[in-house]
């Protein structure tokens, strides 16, 4: 015999209504409660409670009775044990029409609970707010999560709530069904406790990981948490569904899941996508700076002495794909960068803050979404990046490899000139947010030409340069915007070929990873054709 079968009930499902008699109440977040409690009064429901919630709702003038009044037992240890108990866990657990549970009931004077109404102990916002270890530890509700599982275990007979959002719905079944709540809703109920219990145990495990020294950095099991904030009108395409999640981390990193957005339609699920590609670029650049991002790959990046100039500068690099893409800003924005902005068609901006005067210019074009939050992140914090395949998930930490002048070997009889280092820097640093395989024009801190995700290193390096042509035509140039600027790879030059083709459109420097089993013949590539070349030993694929 299975052992799922020893624990098999010997009982019928139940998907009547449920009437509800006796509930439970013992929340944290008391929002929304006392006109709830009110509500099951009228129907004449006894009403058991904890603590600082039986306190608010006597004080209402409620006919409240004590937990540890109708359990026979006191609280104990600070309160940490008051709802561990036969008469409550057993109220909960007992199936109904179950002759043997019935008997031990009878037997231990249980009486039956039908609703149970918990929500937890606010550990994400204790661990938030850079409370100690032991304020974190005493956060951890344990009471809580046994009653939530308990009485989601046995939903054919029990209502759980665990958001203050389903009192009304509760309330409405109620009234439908003669003060009974329907098997529909219980069942949906008990769904969103079991999601509740898993993301707060999840956040619990993942905090206390990081707290463990010498923690593994992939343990056997992972989960991640997170609650949804929107779900959204379709994903990538409208016959796909999508939503937004935002994660339950230690520190919130400043991004567009919890940007304030001061205009516009809502995000779509690539404007998100795009924004956040775009913001965490442009966090790289100490330097006023602006990146414009299309699908999710820079059109133009660029930084100045200030942020027009640097605009005007990423724009300058592929303003025919610009049209319609993302604007993101290491500074705030200001009127007069709006004014610069013209006809422009642009989906969304984002800056850490925007001035007043100027989102009285944006408000005229009532499309554009307009994000601000309040801070950069930094681009060097440790994070995880999750991404699905077939049957599991992939996670890896982020790139956060930030390449300086110290870690670059010159590999050429040709030493690089002070500009073309600080030129390599800046596109070395834009090249770990293309898509591989990537290849960066730069010149004076700005992007001049950009080739992405292409399957051979040489066509990257070629609709790089093709580009960098078509922005001196639009800028109404004679010469190539690659003509003296250097060029950067994310991974290195498996032949000379993609150099030669860098050369050929009028670079003068190199910079790129190294470690080709042909390092010797792109370095002799790059000497007979004069240039400065440096190996940066670290690699930026972006897939």
């Amino acid at each position: 015999m299975s052992s799922a079968s020893l624990h098999a009930p010997s009982s019928v499902h139940n998907t009547d209504a449920v009437t509800i008699r006796r509930a439970v109440l013992s929340v944290s977040d008391k929002d929304g409660v006392l006109d709830f409690a009110k509500g099951l009064a009228e129907y004449g429901v006894e009403l058991l409670s904890t603590g600082g919630t039986a306190k608010m709702l006597k004080d209402s003038g409620l006919n409240i009775k004590d937990v540890s009044e109708h359990t026979g037992f006191p609280e104990i240890m600070d309160g940490r044990v008051k709802t561990l108990h036969p008469k409550i866990h057993g109220g909960l657990l007992a199936l109904r029409n179950n002759d043997e549970h019935q008997k031990a009931m009878a037997d231990n004077a249980i009486e039956p609970i039908d609703l149970l109404v918990v929500n937890l102990y606010p550990f994400v916002n204790t661990m938030q707010s850079g409370a100690n270890f032991e304020t974190c530890i005493e956060n951890i509700d344990i009471g809580g999560p046994a009653m939530i599982r308990a009485a989601a275990k046995n939903f054919e007979n029990v209502v759980v709530i665990t958001n203050p959002s389903d009192y009304a719905r509760v309330i409405e079944d109620m009234k439908a069904n003669n003060g009974a709540v329907s098997y529909t809703l219980r069942k949906a109920l008990a769904a969103e406790a079991f999601s509740l219990t898993a993301r707060y145990d999840s956040t619990i495990s993942t905090w206390l990981t990081g707290e463990v020294d010498d923690a593994p950095a992939y343990p056997n099991h992972i989960s991640f948490a997170g609650s949804c904030k929107e779900v959204l009108r379709y994903g990538e395409n409208p016959h796909q569904s999508a939503a937004l999640y935002v994660t339950d981390s230690k520190t919130t990193r400043p991004g567009v899941t919890n940007a304030v957005q001061h205009q516009g339609k809502a995000l779509s699920y690539n404007n998100l996508n795009d924004t956040n590609a775009a913001f965490e670029l442009v966090s790289e650049f100490d330097a006023p700076s602006v990146a414009i991002i299309k699908h999710a790959n820079p059109c133009g990046v660029a930084s100045g002495d200030d942020m027009v100039e640097a605009f005007k500068m990423a724009l300058r690099c592929d303003p025919v794909s610009a049209f319609g893409g993302i604007i993101a800003l290491n500074r705030p924005l200001t009127a007069a960068l709006v004014e610069e902005f013209g006809s422009l068609f642009l989906e969304v901006v984002i800056a850490p803050s925007i001035d007043n005067d100027a989102l009285e210019i944006l408000a005229k074009k009532k499309n554009l979404r307009v994000l601000s939050t309040g801070t950069m992140p930094d681009p060097t914090e440790p994070r995880r990046l999750i991404k699905p395949v077939a049957g599991g998930f992939l996670v890896q930490d982020a790139d956060t490899a930030h390449v300086t002048a110290a870690d670059l070997k010159v590999v050429t009889k040709r030493q690089p000139t002070e500009q073309e280092l600080q030129d390599m820097l800046f596109a070395f640093r834009v090249a770990k947010h293309v898509k591989s395989n990537a290849i960066i024009y730069a010149k004076d801190g700005s992007t001049v030409g950009i080739g992405a995700g292409q399957m051979s290193r040489v066509d990257s390096s070629r609709i790089a340069a093709w580009k960098a042509g078509e922005a001196a035509k639009a800028a109404g140039l004679d010469t190539s915007l690659a003509q003296g600027s250097v060029v950067a790879s994310d991974a290195f030059f498996p032949f000379a070929d993609g150099l030669i083709s860098a050369a050929e459109a009028g670079v003068t420097a190199v910079i790129q990873p190294g470690g080709s089993i042909r390092d010797e013949e792109v370095i002799a590539a790059a000497d007979e054709r004069g240039l400065a070349m440096v190996f940066t030993g670290i690699r930026h694929f972006n897939h």
